[in-house]
């Protein structure tokens, strides 16, 4: 029982962890910007001093010395000198290929969860004492890169005047039903290489069926 414990005690904290995008910065920007902020009421307002809060993806700017952050109800669009952003489920999505009204959108945020694990998992149990209760000392083995933040990509597809989450299933059931889309469409999703998180493969997606969707109207 003693070893059975030990080794399952081991097996947690040598567990490998999935090689992840890392960022330092808790905003997009390492300086605030100006940027031309879209409101859902039809107004247009520029703002100087702003930025994207990546532990949600919403829109901070300053106020005297204070950050503060934007009621993202009101927000429809954002507009940065390099990058254009949609409110998509009240995050800022970021635009990263378009085909007339059909669009891929890309939700950047960061991962506190996997974050806040990987530095408890980073933590070496030693000296271990079974008795009637456990007791332990620990050593923190966390270097300097395991203190960046984790950085997610999450994926919209707006077609057909739908915006919905890039899935396979999402995107399957929304499919016209013509054979040679699905056919298509498998063919992409199987190639190797793609990637359901990846900038590319989802704009490449989206391209095709929009093309062979062209092709049999």
């Amino acid at each position: 029982m003693k070893n059975f414990l030990i080794t399952a005690l081991f097996s947690i904290i040598l567990l490998p962890s999935a090689a992840q995008e890392r960022t330092t910065m808790a905003t997009l920007y390492r300086e605030f910007k100006p940027s031309v902020i879209y409101l859902t009421n039809g107004k247009k307002l520029n703002q100087n001093l702003t930025n994207v809060f990546l532990k949600n993806s919403t829109l901070v700017y300053l106020k005297g010395t204070y950050t503060m952050e934007a009621n993202m109800q009101t927000i429809r669009r954002v507009e940065f000198d390099d990058r254009q952003y949609d409110v998509i489920e009240g995050q800022l999505a970021e635009l990263i290929d378009s085909v007339g009204n059909d669009c891929v959108y890309r939700v950047d945020y960061l991962d506190m969860d996997a974050y806040q694990a990987q530095l408890k998992n980073n933590i070496n149990i030693s000296n271990i004492s079974l008795g009637d209760q456990i007791s332990t000392s620990t050593v923190d083995l966390n270097t300097e890169e395991d203190f960046k933040f984790p950085l997610v990509h999450k994926y919209y597809m707006c077609y057909n005047g739908e915006t919905f989450p890039v899935h396979e299933r999402e995107i399957w059931r929304r499919l016209p039903k013509d054979k040679d889309i699905r056919r298509m469409f498998k063919t992409i999703i199987t190639k190797q290489g793609f990637s359901w998180t990846s900038d590319e493969s989802v704009s490449e997606l989206l391209r095709a069926i929009i093309s062979v969707s062209k092709t049999e109207q």
